[in-house]
């Protein structure tokens, strides 16, 4: 009898070691790993995070909470550190899709949870899992078009899957354990896309949700509690059938599985913006690069876009950061007025972002009802005497087939690390990733990740 979706996911999880990764797969993790790192510090100084820390702050633990001198429970640790990650857009996305806001985290907390090492080669085996996961269940859903459509944000509905998975390969659980995981974090599995309406911090707190529920429910198994085994059955209740429907690809959970690891297809961003936003900015930097162009020269910017892309990011919104980064026209005003569209761009100076509100005003938003949801769009550039450029950029800067380069990925770090590290210690951090594969003991990485 040929096994459920449910056991093969399970054994692919506590049957899978490093030796079984391809090295590109390997090296793309540590650059993951990298980024989360470097987005969660930065991401400790957010409003979200500190709501969570205050409410947080009485459940005292062994697990850092990164770029503070907290220590909480890891289950708290798990959900101040995704909502950290999230919490200036500037996290990796293509997996579930903001993958490593979720399973980084809930891997780190089960770290804190074992009472004996934990070897890098463990945890960065778990991080693949938890991303191959995680992106399966996107796609079992129905894919990111479909099951966000339909109004669901698939980091909180698709990442709890996948931090289940990872926190269950570092705990080591069997099996049958890792089953009961993967079924118990569906219960924690929720996340509208609601907040797209008025920049509500809600989107934040989907990632850390979801690292949270994927450890508990990876600790609960551990500890005896069983899950749904019909979960990816066609049945009332499963829940293919309950989230996607007929739009459910059932097929999806196990295609290649084992042989192609879902991490590959995921993005690194150069932007602090949503991703939908990213080939704009691509084409709009392209044409100032190519014809010479500054603020001064630029009368007009048209974006012709799918319906899809308008409605996720087509507002105008800026009085929240979190508007901010799902406008694609704030996003071009900035690389009019000041140059980028990086992090400084949206948290920086008062006066640059005022200019930056300003130059909406030249952003033009047209929908294309003939394009596919997920098309890129078409930026026009008209000069103010006259002249027009178009172009689509259909690879953005830092997905698989446009990626950034190492150098850029330990750039980033940096810059977003010196938020709340001294340069010293973020270099010391950036080196014990790299060398992870080699670490005895991971958990000594926390001590890395707190002033």
């Amino acid at each position: 009898m040929t096994p459920s979706p449910l056991t093969r996911l399970a054994r692919l999880v506590t049957d899978t070691g490093y030796d079984d990764l391809p090295e590109a797969t390997k090296r793309k993790t540590t650059l993951h790993l990298l980024d989360t790192l470097g987005a969660g510090l930065a991401g400790a100084r957010s409003e979200e995070t500190r709501a969570a820390v205050s409410v947080l702050g009485d459940e005292q633990g062994g697990a850092a909470v990164w770029g503070t001198r907290e220590r909480l429970t890891p289950r708290a640790a798990a959900l101040v550190n995704g909502i950290s990650s999230h919490a200036y857009e500037v996290d990796d996305t293509g997996g579930c899709d903001h993958s490593g806001a979720v399973v980084v985290p809930a891997a780190f907390a089960a770290t804190a949870v074992c009472a004996t090492p934990v070897s890098g080669t463990r945890l960065l085996t778990a991080i693949v899992l938890g991303y191959d996961v995680g992106r399966r269940m996107l796609e079992a859903f129905g894919g990111y078009e479909a099951h966000n459509g339909a109004g669901w944000h698939s980091t909180g509905t698709c990442g709890p899957f996948g931090a289940a998975a990872a926190a269950a390969h570092v705990l080591g659980l069997t099996a049958r354990q890792t089953e009961a995981a993967l079924g118990l974090a569906t219960s924690g599995s929720a996340g509208l896309w609601a907040f797209v309406h008025d920049g509500a911090m809600t989107k934040r707190l989907h990632a850390g949700r979801a690292a949270e529920t994927g450890l508990l429910a990876a600790r609960l198994a551990a500890a005896g509690m069983t899950g749904p085994t019909a979960l990816f059955d066609d049945v009332w209740g499963g829940a293919l059938a309950t989230y996607a429907g007929k739009m459910a690809e059932r097929d999806a959970l196990t295609d290649e599985l084992g042989r192609t690891w879902k991490i590959m297809r995921s993005s690194l961003k150069p932007y602090a913006s949503c991703r939908g936003i990213h080939s704009s900015v691509d084409a709009l930097l392209t044409i100032m690069a190519d014809q010479h162009l500054d603020a001064g020269d630029i009368a007009t910017v048209h974006v012709s876009m799918s319906a899809f892309l308008h409605g996720m990011c087509g507002g105008r919104e800026t009085t929240t950061l979190a508007a901010s980064q799902l406008s694609l026209p704030y996003a071009l005003a900035a690389v009019i007025t000041q140059g980028h569209a990086g992090l400084d761009a949206y948290i920086g100076d008062s006066k640059s972002i005022s200019s930056t509100r300003s130059a909406m005003e030249r952003i033009e938003l047209a929908v294309d009802d003939w394009a596919p949801a997920d098309e890129e769009p078409v930026v026009t550039v008209t000069s103010t005497d006259g002249r027009r450029w178009s172009t689509r950029i259909t690879e953005p800067s830092g997905a698989p087939g446009n990626p950034l380069t190492e150098a850029a990925v330990r750039d980033k770090f940096h810059r977003l690390a010196g938020h709340v590290l001294a340069s010293d210690q973020a270099r010391a951090l950036e080196d014990a990733v790299f060398r992870l594969a080699d670490a005895a003991d991971a958990r000594s990485l926390g001590a890395l990740l707190c002033p």
